[in-house]
């Protein structure tokens, strides 16, 4: 069943966020899960998505992508009224939402997409949400309106100081985390390599933290192998068992080489796709 575009927007550089016709998925979606897309089904690579919101009403779920490699960059070009061939999902396990008390939620790049619908579910649930969202500057900052709707604070850094502190995220975490009394609860989702230094400074204060690893996912189904993580010492497929597991549990380092062992063949396929959509004339 064909899924169509309804809306594109440009969040920020090579960022877009997508309105598609789901009816079903949009019933059915729960906080923190996903679905597969195919743009088409005879030649494209299939991708896990987050859900970044959805409509019962109207039938409609929002994915946000960052265009990084061959098939981010083939949606990224796509098109009001086109559509994609297959949107299978909702797929993974759902965030576990109730009322902690105080949240503390932690977005970097474009991992504030799937942390937006788990802070709106934490504060819909009646919790006090604190967000900090983090960028290498203004530019690629996103989604800062709509978490300032549901936070009752928000902390803005980027890396270069072009917009709110200059910091990482880590520093304005630890000085909440130091406050009496401490948040109850921290999820956390970004590059691994900040979700690793932020799981250490949750850890050194005793705050449970929920990270989501939903960048090393491939099929999303657990038929691959390829999204193996180790947490507390055993072997779990983030499509299936996860996306979201305790961040104090998490190898990062093993995660962190895996992802790695995918970057020439993801840099050869975008240089292939750019040099043929540019060849010949594809690019919208």
């Amino acid at each position: 069943m064909p899924h169509e575009v309804l809306s594109k927007e440009q969040l920020a550089e090579n960022v877009f966020r997508f309105t598609l016709e789901a009816p079903l998925i949009a019933e059915a979606r729960m906080p923190g899960q996903f679905v597969i897309v195919c743009k088409d089904d005879s030649y494209s690579e299939r991708i896990p998505l987050t859900i970044a919101s959805a409509s019962k009403e109207e039938g409609t779920i929002d994915l946000i992508l960052q265009a990084v490699g061959k098939t981010t960059f083939e949606i990224a070009d796509m098109s009001v009224g086109d559509s994609f061939d297959s949107v299978a999902g909702p797929l993974g396990k759902p965030t576990h939402i109730e009322n902690f008390g105080s949240v503390i939620c932690v977005g970097g790049g474009i991992g504030s997409a799937p942390l937006l619908p788990i802070a709106t579910a934490l504060k819909e649930a009646g919790n006090k949400v604190t967000t900090i969202l983090g960028a290498r500057n203004k530019q690629l900052l996103i989604l800062e309106d709509d978490f300032a709707k549901i936070s009752d604070e928000i902390i803005i850094v980027t890396d270069d100081g072009s917009y709110g502190r200059k910091a990482l995220v880590t520093e304005p975490l630890k000085e909440i985390c130091s406050r009496s009394p401490k948040p109850d609860m921290a999820v956390v989702i970004g590059p691994t390599i900040m979700m690793k230094f932020c799981s250490l400074t949750t850890k050194e204060f005793d705050v449970p933290t929920v990270v989501s690893l939903n960048t090393i996912m491939i099929d999303g189904t657990g038929m691959c192998g390829g999204c193996r993580v180790e947490v507390g010492g055993e072997t779990k497929f983030v499509c299936v068992d996860g996306p979201e597991f305790d961040g104090h549990k998490v190898d990062f380092d093993q995660m962190i080489k895996r992802l790695n062992a995918y970057k020439p063949i993801e840099e050869k396929a975008k240089k292939d796709y750019e040099q043929h959509r540019c060849r010949i004339g594809l690019h919208k």
